[in-house]
């Protein structure tokens, strides 16, 4: 028999890994969707973009997988449900029951309360009266300026912190009407401002407006996270994007806490 020299056959070699045409299909998929969570494409042009649903967001805030430190206020903002925005229809301040109602029964207004716990050097009406007619704002949060207030001036405001039509517009229109009156005189949700810069800011949330003065960011949306927490308001996507942007310079901002129970004493109303 003659002697034949058999080279390799392609059966006796390894062979080359194959991938069925449905395989690469499943993996290209897996690969768009990962890089469209990367780079944060929803498919959702409108400032309201999201989920419909109530679904709670689908990554970290603080997104490249930050998440906060425990406690922190960009911690807690995952947990907040986000929605598109809600219609303002049927909105109106009255829905929050009237202004500056005394809901701690400490005999003062709300109004009057928040002037004395941010104003220093405050004067009274008179001896017996909790009426503050002057102090000073030595830091206003929302322009870092020092102001002087005088009652019956528009100098100084009282700042709804998560403002009330936000506030509509992102779960309280089905609230009952003491939680509303609640969420209205909570100390949490108020701060004394410049009457200008509070007056621009309108109802805006954290995706509309931020303080001008940036060194209060970080504090200012750390306490609109925690309103937002406390009373069980949504977050829109754009609100979610613009809280996160804040709060990931500051990823260890604490989440405030205190304030007034979420529902008011029966004697309170609203329309």
């Amino acid at each position: 028999m003659p002697h034949v020299i058999r080279t390799p056959s392609a059966r006796s070699r390894p062979a080359a890994p194959r991938r069925s045409s449905r395989a690469s299909a499943v993996v290209g998929a897996a690969a768009l969707a990962a890089l469209l969570t990367v780079t944060g494409c929803s498919g959702h042009g409108s400032r309201g973009g999201g989920s419909d649903a109530g679904a709670g967001p689908s990554a970290p805030a603080g997104g490249g997988g930050r998440s906060g430190a425990p406690g922190s206020a960009l911690r807690t903002l995952d947990s907040l449900a986000v929605k598109r925005q809600g219609t303002k229809d049927g909105y109106a301040r009255d829905r929050f029951g009237s202004a500056w109602a005394d809901t701690d029964g400490n005999g003062c207004g709300t109004r009057d309360d928040i002037l004395k716990r941010d104003l220093r050097g405050t004067a009274y009406r008179d001896a017996k009266s909790c009426v503050v007619v002057s102090g000073n704002l030595p830091k206003d949060p929302y322009t870092g300026k020092s102001l002087r207030y005088q009652r019956g001036r528009s100098t100084v405001d009282i700042d709804h912190v998560v403002a009330l039509s936000d506030a509509w517009q992102t779960g309280a229109r089905q609230w009952p009407a003491r939680k509303r009156v609640a969420l209205a005189n909570d100390p949490l949700n108020l701060i004394a401002v410049e009457a200008s810069a509070n007056r621009s800011k309108s109802d805006g949330d954290a995706a509309d407006w931020l303080p001008p003065y940036a060194g209060y960011r970080c504090t200012y949306v750390a306490r609109q996270v925690a309103v937002k927490k406390k009373y069980g308001l949504w977050v829109t996507r754009a609100e979610k994007d613009a809280m996160a942007k804040v709060l990931n310079s500051c990823p260890r901002q604490a989440l405030p806490g205190g304030g007034t129970p979420t529902e008011a004493p029966a004697r309170f109303t609203a329309k």
